[in-house]
């Protein structure tokens, strides 16, 4: 491509910067793009642009031609390539996040909970209440009913749903075992 790009070509557009820099850019932008490409350099269609940009405030005041050309193209797209691979090098390495080959869990606060007091203690527990606190407990808290929904399964009022649960509750307070759970 660089044929299009001759000495007397170079020497005719010169005091016409924006044909210049267009005749140069065509002549030696796919051969950069290549050559950083090859290099490794993760973005190299900017870094291309990079070369360019620097290239042009400088471009009418090279000597030494189209191979004198060349050569300062090379270097400055050489330079940028090189740092490239320094950015490269301290800069963490990226990887998309797979969210199917996350292993690790956080249990919620109810599970941690639950894991600290076996079944048998809260069995255990039950057993201290009377039947019908220990039926308002189960229905409110292991089964997660509401007030309205508890007092219709158990025919009662809300108001008495309320008090029994109170009451189990802080029936549950004055034992010695729940103490060590629930802090006052």
């Amino acid at each position: 491509m660089t044929d299009a790009l001759t000495d007397a070509a170079l020497l005719a557009l010169r005091g016409r910067e924006a044909e210049l820099f267009s005749a140069v850019y065509q002549a030696f932008a796919g051969q950069v793009l290549g050559y950083l490409t090859a290099k490794g350099v993760s973005d190299p269609e900017a870094v291309t642009q990079d070369v360019f940009l620097a290239v042009l405030p400088r471009v009418e005041t090279i000597t030494g031609g189209v191979s004198g050309l060349r050569t300062f193209v090379f270097s400055v797209a050489h330079a940028r390539m090189v740092d490239d691979h320094r950015r490269q090098s301290r800069a963490p390495e990226h990887h998309e996040f797979e969210p199917e080959r996350d292993t690790r869990q956080s249990s919620s606060a109810e599970a941690e909970a639950m894991g600290r007091v076996a079944p048998g203690e809260v069995m255990a527990l039950l057993d201290l209440l009377r039947e019908d606190q220990r039926e308002v407990l189960t229905l409110r808290i292991v089964a997660g009913l509401t007030v309205d929904q508890a007092a219709e399964v158990m025919g009662k009022s809300q108001g008495a749903v309320k008090q029994l649960q109170r009451r189990a509750l802080n029936a549950l307070r004055e034992h010695s075992v729940v103490k060590e759970y629930v802090a006052p």
